[in-house]
C-alpha cells in the first residue's frame, strides 16, 4: 500500500503543463506544518504535488498561493542528474485528489465615489 494525505498551504500557484500526449499536468508545492507533541512549532515540511486531468486544470484555474488544500495520492521517488552533473532527488505525491478546503479571498472591490 502506497497512498499519503496530507493537509497544507500552496507556496506558489500551481504550474499547468501537458504530458508529451497532451495529458494536462498540475505542478504544485505544498507547505505542511510540523510541530513536536508539547505543540511546539517546528517550522514546515515542503513537498510536492503533481496531479493530472481534470484535477490538474482544475487546479490551476481556482487555486493560488496560499490556499489551503488536502492531498491524498500515492508517493513517488525521482532521481536524475542536473546539469552541473551532481545527483538529485526528490520525493513528491501524485495525487489522485485535491481538496479545496478553504475559500479564495474576494475580489477587492473598487471604490465608488458617494453619490451628491
Amino acid at each position: 500500500m502506497n497512498t499519503v494525505s496530507m493537509i497544507g498551504r500552496l507556496t506558489r500557484d500551481p504550474e499547468l503543463g501537458h504530458t508529451a500526449g497532451g495529458t494536462p499536468v498540475a505542478n504544485m508545492r505544498i507547505a505542511v506544518p510540523r510541530r513536536r507533541r508539547n505543540g511546539e512549532d517546528q517550522g514546515a515540511v515542503y513537498i510536492d504535488v503533481l496531479t493530472y486531468g481534470a484535477q490538474a486544470e482544475a487546479s490551476a484555474a481556482h487555486l493560488v498561493k496560499g490556499r489551503q488544500v488536502g492531498v491524498t495520492g500515492r508517493l513517488e521517488y525521482r532521481e536524475w542528474e542536473a546539469n552541473d552533473g551532481s545527483r538529485r532527488t526528490r520525493h513528491e505525491i501524485v495525487a489522485e485528489e485535491v481538496r479545496f478546503l478553504d475559500r479564495p479571498a474576494p475580489e477587492p472591490q473598487p471604490e465608488t465615489a458617494p453619490a451628491a
